[in-house]
């Protein structure tokens, strides 16, 4: 055994019987992304009771996001958060570094709350709903692409109604004239606190910038926009965005846009479709507690006539075909319609299917959080996957396939 391991595993021992004095715990939020409203800190007991901070007319009270410091390490903290269903998933994100998030152990629910119990090997952790992706994160992200791929640019996609930049990248690589190429347009994060839809697209960029054959046929094709955070106010302050005032970014897509990142989208989808050039549109959400896989939403029905479904039914064939775990495609598909939301209309995929040509695939990919597989990797993972699902998708021109 490391003598590390035997210090931290007497150190444990040690304050399990009172032997060495516990420090006191705190517990902030003062960060980039931080939520947290400490409800009491048991020093005794290693307890931290608290709530996601709330934000007047920011959306969904969900997401937390805090450090503990004075941990004598070696020693286990718990965890007590309030606020089900949303703000309480069957594991917390952890990590000691603010970099590399884990899992803890299943947590112990009692009515409206849930206690996560981690042993912590350092004298400070972070413990949030999920793992953490904040716009520095998301500006680090396309800044290092752009500069380590030929293949990618970044670009500044707008500012914010507060001033803030929404980082976005282009990838494609020389190949197919400019008029040829496929139109492709990925965004993240419509809703605040959704933060696996950002590390599923950022698995998604690491593989498009990759060497992996199919990645480099899929760039010599097509043009590439990606956008790893659509609400990046609401990410940066630690609020939940979801049902925010006046409403949130996946029903503000009509013909006056109150946030500007879908303004600028819309402006960019539009002018793709004009010239030609835009095949398919994809909005990376997270689904509700109980869901344990991957989905795809749709539009309704009457929306997918003729070449729009037989590409749409191509293209959940390749996603079915590629997207085979941990995080496995659920077959069942879901719509967006007039029962699911008063304001269908303005959901973005829905607005792609009534406003661009019959050949654009237009979806929405919700990916399962509150399972084994809502990690890093598992994000990370189904972004490499759904980038095969694109290729293999491509393979026969939407353009011209057969209704």
């Amino acid at each position: 055994m490391k003598t590390a391991t035997v210090t931290a595993a007497l150190i444990g021992v040690a304050l399990a019987i009172g032997a060495v004095p516990a420090a006191e715990l705190r517990c902030d939020c003062d960060f980039e992304g931080g939520s947290g409203k400490v409800e009491s800190i048991d020093g005794q007991q290693r307890l931290v009771r608290l709530l996601p901070t709330p934000h007047k007319d920011r959306g969904w009270d969900c997401w937390w996001y805090v450090k503990i410091s004075g941990i004598t390490p070696g020693e286990t903290i718990s965890l007590d958060v309030g606020k089900a269903p949303w703000a309480t998933p069957d594991r917390a994100a952890v990590s000691v570094d603010n970099k590399h998030w884990l899992q803890t152990e299943p947590g112990k629910r009692s009515g409206k709350r849930i206690t996560y119990r981690h042993k912590v090997d350092a004298s400070e952790a972070w413990f949030a709903w999920g793992p953490p992706l904040v716009p520095s994160d998301a500006a680090a992200l396309v800044k290092r692409v752009a500069k380590s791929s030929p293949y990618a640019t970044s670009f500044e996609l707008c500012r914010t109604r507060a001033g803030r930049p929404t980082p976005a990248l282009c990838i494609c690589q020389e190949g197919a004239d400019d008029a040829e190429r496929f139109g492709i347009w990925i965004e993240a994060r419509q809703h605040a606190w959704e933060s696996g839809s950002s590390w599923t697209c950022r698995g998604l960029i690491e593989w498009l910038v990759s060497d992996d054959p199919r990645a480099g046929a899929l760039r010599k094709k097509s043009r590439i926009t990606l956008v790893p955070i659509m609400d990046i106010d609401n990410t940066f302050i630690g609020a939940g965005g979801k049902c925010q005032k006046p409403h949130d970014h996946n029903r503000d897509w009509g013909e006056k846009p109150h946030w500007h990142s879908v303004r600028a989208a819309i402006e960019r989808i539009k002018q793709m479709d004009e010239a030609g050039r835009f095949d398919l549109f994809l909005d990376l959400h997270n689904p509700g507690a109980d869901s344990k896989q991957p989905f795809f939403f749709t539009a309704p029905a009457d929306m997918l006539t003729g070449r729009r479904r037989s590409n749409l039914d191509r293209f959940i064939a390749a996603s079915r075909a590629e997207i085979v775990g941990p995080q496995k495609l659920d077959r069942k598909v879901r719509t967006t319609g007039k029962s699911y939301d008063p304001a269908w209309e303005r959901i973005s995929s829905n607005w792609v299917s009534a406003n661009t040509s019959e050949h654009v695939v237009s979806v929405c990919l919700e990916t399962a959080w509150n399972a084994p597989h809502g990690t890093t990797e598992g994000y990370r993972q189904l972004g490499r996957q759904l980038g095969l699902a694109i290729e293999r998708y491509l393979r026969l021109d939407p353009r011209q396939a057969a209704n």
